[in-house]
């Protein structure tokens, strides 16, 4: 078969020499970072998984999001998902449904019994983790990994932390929670539950650890000074949730008042209408844009019948009556009194007003600083000022959700390893986001994204069911599709097919391509042509 003519030129003749001093700037194949990945406070390679899933490789998937994250299931459940807020294929139809796929792959998982590979060589080093929340697990599934030993010392009967304890079944069934908590301990890690570490330098000195990780939740409720006579019904929501999971429901009464904004108050009012009751009512300061409450879990307990009354604060309690001031924001934004009063009747009051820790375990030991009720840490390596002492999740200034939590365990738990080993950490240059301006949309049909099954909601006051549902597989493997694999090849050939000089070589299946310079003209059609932004013209080098 003839060549095409650019391809008989010898590199080395004067023709072939003339063609290349056209050329000003040379196409170069470039690695972006996805939003989704630049987004995840756990720092999953979430581009990578649905690479796999998209491939029906659920498995191989499920390995590769675990290297990062032990609780897909449970994230596809409790995740705040702001990957799909970030992601560029909302800006062509709708993002791609990366917590439904998550969620698809963590079920996949417990139904077919996949379990963590064990480590492969001990280190002889053993690490105490204060903690089975999603920190403290996070973390004790990556040291495993790394083959240390590992302790965690949990105050609570059984293992999960405010995941357990402050998330409602209808939100997270515990048949899923435990089933991701058991795999870790399945890898040889040690749990002592009902044991409370009352001073962590001695917990560490009496039990030989080498180091140590503080992953405390957020248990202890902050209460507000309202005015109320001897017979007002006044709980806190965290008490209400934990007993909850403890079996013993508590008596709320037909009409129940909650006070708070945050995604606490809203899992709280709509465990009150599956306790029975027929009003649930959110009493907030300010308007529902500032509300700190996740707007779908907003949207889902209006659904159920829980009202919100907006800008509007609690003065006083009576044994079946509050008293409301009305509210009005100022420039700033802050909640100002207007004079203005109501009554609202309600059986019982319940606040959700934030969650402290106890940090009673780190009194007496040195370098430590505690600040707004938090230990203070690096924040590149999470080490307190005590050397070999680590803290993460509620404990430590950030954001509080359990996505950030499981990042902290792992970040963690790579500095601890480092530490032990009398190395240190570099952080690695990541790469430039790759955004929606560098992608070619044109190449891409428009896909619909998947929504998941819900209950409705007269069904879901009425039970404490599961409310959201998955993904089958033939809709996971569509939403896995839906990826645009924004920054990075995925070997569509359209470089090497529209190159008018047959500069680009194809490197086989798994290996991308490279450009053969000496034929390259530096016309940038594959650049324009590229759909996912994985390539970019640079200046010749002289």
């Amino acid at each position: 078969m003839q060549k095409p003519f650019a391809i008989t030129l010898d590199p080395g003749s004067s023709l072939a020499n003339r063609t290349g001093s056209w050329r000003t700037e040379r196409p170069v194949y470039i690695n972006r970072l996805p939003p989704c990945n630049a987004q995840c406070p756990a720092g999953e390679d979430i581009q990578g998984w649905l690479f796999h899933a998209e491939s029906g490789e659920y498995e191989s998937a499920w390995r590769h999001l675990t290297r990062d994250n032990p609780f897909p299931a449970t994230m596809g459940r409790v995740c705040y998902h702001t990957c799909e807020g970030a992601c560029n294929r909302a800006k062509v139809d709708d993002s791609v449904g990366i917590n439904s796929v998550e969620r698809f792959l963590g079920d996949e998982a417990i139904k077919r019994g996949w379990q963590f590979e064990a480590p492969a060589a001990e280190t002889g080093k053993h690490v105490l983790i204060v903690g089975a929340g999603p920190s403290g697990m996070s973390a004790a599934y990556q040291l495993r990994r790394l083959g240390h030993r590992v302790t965690v010392k949990e105050a609570g009967p059984v293992l999960g932390g405010m995941m357990r304890f402050g998330i409602p079944k209808y939100r997270l069934p515990r048949d899923v929670l435990e089933a991701e908590m058991q795999r870790i301990v399945a890898m040889g890690v040690k749990v002592e539950l009902n044991t409370r570490v009352d001073r962590i330098d001695e917990a560490m000195r009496e039990g030989g650890f080498d180091a140590a990780f503080l992953a405390v939740g957020a248990h202890i409720a902050k209460r507000a000074f309202i005015p109320a006579k001897d017979s007002a019904r006044i709980l806190d929501a965290v008490q209400v949730l934990r007993s909850m999971e403890e079996g013993d429901q508590p008596l709320l009464g037909r009409r129940v008042a909650v006070y708070g904004g945050g995604n606490t108050a809203i899992d709280v009012a709509r465990t009150a209408k599956r306790l029975g009751a027929t009003e649930a009512v959110i009493v907030y300061r300010r308007t529902r844009d500032k509300m700190p409450a996740h707007d779908f879990e907003v949207e889902e307990a209006l659904e159920e019948g829980v009202m919100v009354k907006w800008l509007s604060t609690i003065r006083e309690a009576d044994f079946d009556a509050l008293t409301i001031e009305k509210m009005r924001l100022d420039e700033k934004g802050m909640p100002q009194p207007t004079g203005e009063f109501e009554t609202l009747h309600a059986d019982s009051l319940i606040l959700a007003l934030g969650q402290d820790v106890d940090l009673s375990l780190l009194d007496g030991v040195p370098g430590l600083e505690l600040k707004d009720g938090v230990v203070q840490v690096d924040p590149q390596t999470m080490m307190t000022g005590h050397p070999g002492l680590f803290a993460g999740g509620d404990m430590v200034p950030a954001e509080r959700n359990v996505t950030v939590a499981v990042g902290h365990g792992k970040k963690a738990a790579r500095h601890i390893d480092a530490w032990l080993r009398d190395a240190k950490l570099e952080p690695k240059a990541k790469a430039p986001v790759a955004t929606f301006e560098r992608l070619n949309p044109w190449y891409y049909s428009d896909a619909p994204k998947t929504m998941r099954p819900q209950l409705d909601a007269a069904r879901r006051t009425s039970s404490f069911d599961e409310v959201q549902g998955g993904l089958t597989e033939a809709n996971a493997l569509y939403e896995a599709r839906r990826c645009l694999s924004c920054g990075n090849c995925f070997e569509c050939d359209n470089c090497y097919g529209v190159c008018p000089d047959n500069a680009v070589i194809k490197l086989g299946p798994g290996k991308r391509f490279q450009f053969n310079y000496d034929y390259c003209k530096g016309c940038g059609v594959c650049v324009s042509e590229c759909p996912c932004g994985a390539i970019e013209m640079r200046p010749e080098e002289v």
